[in-house]
């Protein structure tokens, strides 16, 4: 379905200021990946907040966009029709990212083309190198929604400030920067704060006609990229320009000139007109020259830009009823106001009404001006002679409501209404912001299981659990509000800052609108985080920030004080030690960052107390560790009982691909299977309200026994019987003998096809976004039928490979020229800059000094901050592990400056390598390459006594940093699992 709205009662009359906006977009060809068009087109409300600027303006038409994915397709699109901007977001996978851009250009020279890419350091250094002359701008997708809200402005101001500023003198607002990442942030605030400004001057007007024609009116911005065309756009508005926002440093005669703005801030002042002008640097020491042209300066590093921007500007610049008849007297019976009213009424309407209405096809017509064409379609083509009676009608308009309901609610974001969520709402927004990453994930993977609805199966359908997000701009207006933002970005400890943020209070309109959705969940809620920068395609924030779970109640007040305490706890988190060290480790400034919410009521079943899914997983289009018959692209899946928590925090899983769920390696021998089962498992503590929330989210989480779950029945489907006097494992539930997590009914007995649904969720998913993905999903299992189950997908997004190539066969390699060599690579390319590695010594390990080990290499990562080349870290047992005995339990801002990260097992240590949790996806995400090596069974080889061999520049009880004289050479081949550590020659 549509989601452009109807505009049957928004048409305006002509108004004197007719003749303004008359140039306007109306047809975007948009070429990317479908991924990133549904991120640009559907994510945070892009097309409503276009929608209702061109309402404002008494315009009939948003743009329309139209979505292609290759150069031949695009050509054929221009040929058809007119578009008035292109807009081109390349893949990082092209060689010539740029090419086909170009070559549109040279053929249709009069559009407007603008470049859309998200900034990593890859394709910073492609976009220095390149001529992009041939396009109009350069933009960088950082998440935020409203860029694209300004990118078509800026075309629109562009193409209309020559005739608008002439005929009624609307004002400019000329904008100078060179900075392609600095001015995509910079733009979207100031054409909000423009936007705003504008709709609150309007209602000083009298009446709405009025108020449109002052919306007609609002400044128009200006971007220049340098000295020359901002002198060139001065002197052609000089008259108009209501205020100068400008870079010191800029391109002057085509050469950087560090003082160019100043330059410019002159030529200004000596035409004798007073225009205000606010001048920005990152070398706060130019303030000097900002008071010698009496501007205002911002310090661009300043973490509270936008806010300063805002405030500097502040200061220095401003469809009907269904009327239900009797068909004898034509008095009316009752109103219909819309589709849910309908649903509510229809079997209120007496017989001889519905005949009079279905006869003059007033219901298929109710249907129809309101854009619901699948219903419409159907009642208009069963004729009323069809039905056996008008019981039968009622029946059939009720139930094409449903239908149309839970079609319409799947893959859609709907804007939050109180009064309209109910049990047939699937995902709803709350504010005018950006969804933040998990929250677009989420809405991408309900339209993607909206578009193939051959993922459900017979007893097994496939959804997301019911969502409603709060978007960035609410915790944009609970940090002004509150005043948080000198507190936040200081030094205080992460004690402190949430109980500063548990002390505030979030917006008042937001307790209505919690108190509804309250009454529309049946069980507990989970508060996520959903920042801008989570799960983007080259900065995944995986797991850094906080998701708590608060137990359903039926006070609605108690209610109301857990979910508001978690979401701000969730807010605070942001702003914690490991988030800022985090920022730090990924070049990004934490003024960049902004977090969504997402309310999602957790997939489970109650067992008393307990609350917990049967099945928690992580998937991942590709297979890292192949296995007999595995491939690489036949994915790879981590299961687990009880929430995923237990998986995320790399608890023992059942590991399987999907294409091969009857071979198990765990399963393989009996000692192999009594060995590597689950254990214990998470669930969530009903009782646990908990009257004060702590900086660790799992406070009411339970870890518990396998025998909790075999009291609470949650086994009876999930395990094998590992029967002691016949030294045997019997698939399924048997009295007496230890359970084993096999889930052996589901893959090996295929009750119902969880390994065929995950294998085709991944590879669609995988082709929609261009790239490999990793998801998280939930089984619940019907108690009283364990045939039937329902597979909740939770999370989505890519995983990040280093495309350099990697054609050399490592395996020719003579052994004794390398430091380290290993058959189980992930990761894929050269690294040639990395001078140091750091190793724990094994000839006195005891896993129980893991904690210590890992205070000690904090430290010694915290070395390392500046350098750009990092280290190699080889160490024992899961790199990451909650659990000390299973390996170092160090998170990943303590070794975010390692390059090559080991596990190495040893005679005496033997743990398998865990794969499934957030801490490896930030691993592959940042081309860090992780390499597991067995020596004491021949697979794969560390020369650790050739390190011994060699000074150490500092050694603890534990660890030794060695640095060689010159860089090594890392080679890895992911594709066939081969490693291998260069010495230096």
């Amino acid at each position: 379905m549509s989601n452009i709205p109807n505009f049957k009662n928004l048409v305006f009359k002509d108004t004197s200021f007719a003749n303004l906006m008359n140039k306007r977009i109306y047809n975007i060809l948009l070429i990317a990946t479908k991924y990133d068009s549904f991120m640009l087109e559907d994510d945070g409300r892009v097309d409503e907040q276009i929608f209702n600027e061109y309402v404002g303006l008494s315009l009939r038409y948003p743009p329309r966009f139209t979505q292609v994915s290759t150069k031949k397709e695009a050509l054929a699109e221009l040929s058809k029709r007119n578009f008035e901007l292109v807009i081109y977001m390349p893949n990082m996978d092209d060689a010539d990212m740029f090419g086909s851009a170009k070559v549109i250009k040279s053929l249709y020279q009069e559009i407007p083309i603008v470049v859309l890419t998200p900034f990593s350091k890859e394709v910073s250094k492609r976009v220095a190198n390149e001529d992009l002359s041939a396009f109009d701008y350069i933009f960088s997708w950082l998440g935020n929604s409203e860029l694209l809200l300004a990118i078509i402005k800026l075309i629109e101001d562009k193409m209309n400030a020559p005739d608008d500023t002439l005929s009624v003198g609307v004002q400019i607002i000329l904008l100078v920067e060179d900075s392609i990442r600095f001015y995509s942030s910079a733009l979207p605030h100031l054409y909000r704060f423009v936007l705003e400004q504008s709709q609150e001057f309007s209602k000083e007007a009298l009446n709405a006609h009025q108020r449109t024609l002052r919306m007609r009116g609002r400044p128009k911005i200006k971007l220049a990229r340098n000295y020359e065309e901002a002198v060139r756009i001065f002197d052609q508005y000089r008259d108009n320009i209501l205020g100068i926002i400008s870079d010191m440093s800029f391109p002057r005669e085509g050469k950087k000139d560090p003082y160019a703005g100043y330059r410019f801030g002159q030529y200004v002042r000596d035409t004798g007109m007073i225009i205000p002008i606010v001048m920005e640097s990152s070398e706060s020491d130019n303030v000097v020259y900002a008071k010698k042209l009496k501007a205002s300066f911002i310090d661009k590093n300043s973490k509270s830009y936008p806010q300063d921007l805002r405030k500097k500007i502040m200061q220095r610049f401003g469809f009907g009823d269904f009327v239900i008849l009797n068909p004898k007297t034509k008095q009316e019976i009752m109103r219909i106001h819309d589709l849910k009213d309908l649903q509510k009424k229809i079997f209120n309407i007496p017989d001889e009404s519905i005949l009079y209405h279905l006869c003059r096809n007033h219901f298929s017509r109710f249907f129809y001006s309101r854009a619901m064409f699948p219903p419409a379609e159907v009642l208009k083509r069963i004729a009323v002679s069809d039905y056996k009676d008008m019981s039968e009608a009622r029946q059939l308009i009720f139930d094409l409501i449903v239908q149309y309901r839970r079609m319409k609610n799947t893959g859609v974001v709907a804007v939050y209404q109180k009064e309209r969520f109910d049990e047939y709402s699937n995902f709803a927004r709350i504010g005018e912001g950006s969804l933040g990453g998990k929250g677009r994930g989420l809405a991408f993977i309900g339209a993607m299981v909206k578009r193939y609805p051959e993922f459900d199966s017979n007893h097994f359908g496939v959804n997301i659990p019911r969502t409603v997000v709060i978007c960035t701009d609410i915790f944009d207006t609970f940090m002004e509000t509150n005043d948080l933002y000198p507190l936040a970005l200081s030094d205080a400890s992460d004690e402190d800052i949430l109980k500063y943020f548990l002390r505030s209070s979030l917006p008042a309109d937001l307790v209505e609108d919690f108190i509804a959705f309250f009454d529309v969940i049946k069980g507990p809620l989970a508060v996520r985080s959903s920042s801008l920068l989570e799960d983007s395609h080259y900065q995944p924030f995986a797991g850094i920030y906080s998701t708590y779970m608060i137990p359903k109640v039926d006070d609605k007040y108690e209610m109301l004080r857990a979910v508001s305490d978690a979401i701000k706890a969730v807010y605070a988190s942001v702003f914690y030690k490991d988030s800022k060290a985090y920022m730090t480790a990924t070049s990004n400034v934490i003024d960049q960052e902004k977090m969504a919410i997402v309310l999602q009521e957790v997939v489970g079943t109650q067992y008393n107390t307990h609350f917990y899914p049967n099945i928690s997983g992580v998937a991942r289009s590709l297979n890292f560790y192949p296995i007999g018959n595995e491939k690489a692209e036949d994915g790879i899946v981590n299961i687990a009982l009880g929430l995923g928590k237990y998986i995320v925090d790399g608890g023992q899983t059942l590991r399987f691909s999907p294409r091969h769920p009857h071979s198990i390696l765990q399963m393989s021998t009996l000692d192999f299977a009594l060995r590597e089962t689950q254990t214990r498992f998470y669930a969530l503590d009903l009782t646990n309200q908990a009257k004060q929330f702590a900086i660790d989210d799992s406070f009411n989480l339970l870890r518990l026994n396998l025998k909790d779950a075999e009291t609470d029945g949650g086994l009876k489907f999930l395990v094998s019987t590992y029967d002691p006097y016949d030294q045997v494992i019997r698939d399924g539930f048997y009295p007496g003998g230890r359970k084993i997590l096999s889930f052996a009914n589901i893959l090996q007995h295929d009750v119902f096809p969880l390994a065929e649904t995950l294998d085709r969720i991944l590879h669609v998913g995988q082709e929609e976004m261009g790239r490999p993905i990793e998801i998280e999903f939930a089984v619940t299992i019907n108690p009283n039928d364990f045939t039937q189950a329902t597979f909740y997908l939770l999370q989505v997004r890519p995983i990040v490979e280093n495309k350099e190539v990697m054609n050399e066969d490592l395996t020719q390699t003579d052994q004794q020229d390398t430091i380290l060599y290993s058959t189980s690579a992930l990761g894929h390319g050269i690294i040639q800059n990395v001078q140091d590695i750091i190793y724990v010594k094994t000839e006195a390990f005891n896993s129980a000094d893991n904690q210590l080990i890992g205070f000690e290499l904090e430290k010694l990562n915290s070395k390392f901050t500046n350098s750009e080349s990092g280290y190699i870290l080889v160490g024992p047992g899961r790199w990451g592990s909650s659990d000390p005995w299973l390996g170092i339990p160090i998170k990943w801002p303590h070794i975010c400056h390692a390059r090559v990260i080991v596990e190495c097992g040893l005679e005496n240590y033997r743990i398998d390598p865990s794969q499934g949790t957030h801490f490896f996806q930030n691993l592959t995400s940042f081309g860090v390459g992780y390499f597991t090596v067995n020596p004491f069974k021949n697979d794969g080889w560390f020369d650790e006594d050739f390190l011994n061999g060699l000074p150490a520049i500092e050694e603890t009880k534990h660890l030794r940093h060695v640095r060689f004289n010159k860089p090594v050479i890392i080679k890895m081949n992911g594709k066939k699992g081969i490693g291998l550590i260069l010495k230096p020659d």
